[in-house]
């Protein structure tokens, strides 16, 4: 039932640009969607890529640390000696007004901070791979944080999409119907009063 207006044509030029908006809304809030979601689909894909390749080099990885355990003991004096890592840097990018992550850990030359009597190969191996591994969760991070960002837009722009969809658009096509009929109403109902005077008028003068 389209909300009751008073059928004017002020009220129909209001409907009506009401309407354009309305349209003009759905289809930036459809271009929207399908943008981020498209975003989001590559970004899944490299996060699936970026999971293969840290499950095998984490494998690898543990595996050298299991060898080396065995051959120098579990308390590894080495390990403690390998600094935290703290230069990983955050900043932000733009996708439709959707914020999201861009995490980059510069790379720099892997160099030994335990003595080699600490240690062995395998150790080295494990530390090797281990220190791989940062660089690809920190990219695993800024992906999955992204895709979490881009998923819950999706789901505010799908919701405002289907408001002007199924809600604003029927409810101003439905205005604009009732005022034109509603007018036309009138017009017809003024056409046909003033032909009765015309004719009334004619009588008279034929007399």
């Amino acid at each position: 039932m389209a909300e009751q207006v008073f059928p004017t044509k002020g009220n129909l030029m209001k409907a009506k640009r009401s309407l354009r908006q309305a349209r003009l809304g759905y289809e930036l809030m459809d271009r929207k969607r399908n943008i981020l979601i498209r975003e989001m689909v590559e970004l899944s894909d490299r996060a699936k890529e970026l999971e293969g390749t840290i499950e095998k080099v984490f494998a690898e990885a543990y595996l050298a640390l299991q060898r080396a355990n065995i051959m120098l003991g579990v308390n590894v004096p080495a390990a403690g000696q390998i600094p935290i890592e703290d230069r990983a840097q955050l900043s932000y990018r733009s996708v439709m007004g959707v914020v999201i992550p861009r995490v980059v850990l510069p790379r720099a030359p892997l160099k030994a901070h335990y003595s080699m009597s600490q240690a062995n190969s395998q150790f080295d191996v494990a530390y090797i791979k281990f220190n791989e591994t940062k660089y690809i969760a920190a990219t695993i991070a800024e992906i999955e944080n992204s895709i979490y960002r881009l998923a819950v837009a999706v789901k505010k722009t799908q919701k405002r999409a289907n408001a002007l969809q199924n809600i604003l658009i029927p409810k101003y096509l439905e205005q604009v119907a009732f005022i034109t009929g509603a007018l036309e109403e009138k017009d017809r109902e003024e056409f046909s009063r003033q032909k009765v005077i015309k004719s009334r008028k004619t009588g008279q003068a034929e007399r």
